[in-house]
């Protein structure tokens, strides 16, 4: 495995990028059949993972990084402390996501993981301020 991002242990990762590529599967991707997983950590160490939802209206279709934010919210968990995100090509979130990560990381530089399920990319390390460096909120 590739150098991971140095917060937590690589055992840690590692587990993550397993949830991850493990939500991937679960995708609802028929139009674009572009699969994505994400697993998020929260401050007490749980796992929450989601996957891409598409729907035929387009605009409604959810991505992989905001459903574990909503299903973390919806268990009451509101900051986040690393984030794995697995995919053909191992692409980063979508601006969209990049906000609504942000909402729930105030003071934490959220470690992001990319992750090609292909192998044929290394793994990206990155965090959100790189991603998202003038992230909005509302104070």
């Amino acid at each position: 495995m590739a150098e991971l991002p140095a917060a937590m242990d690589e055992e840690v990762w590692a587990e993550l990028v397993r949830q991850a590529e493990a939500a991937r599967l679960q995708a609802h991707a028929p139009y674009s059949r572009f699969l994505v997983g994400a697993a998020l950590r929260d401050a007490s160490g749980r796992t929450i993972v989601g996957c891409n939802v598409e729907n035929s209206s387009y605009g409604l279709s959810q991505c992989a990084e905001r459903t574990a934010v909503c299903t973390g919210v919806a268990q009451g968990i509101r900051q986040f402390t690393a984030l794995v995100v697995a995919s053909a090509g191992g692409v980063a979130p979508c601006g969209a996501c990049r906000q609504v990560l942000a909402e729930f990381t105030r003071g934490i530089d959220l470690p992001i993981l990319l992750v090609d399920v292909t192998g044929q990319r290394p793994l990206v390390r990155t965090t959100l301020g790189e991603l998202l460096p003038m992230q909005f909120h509302l104070d």
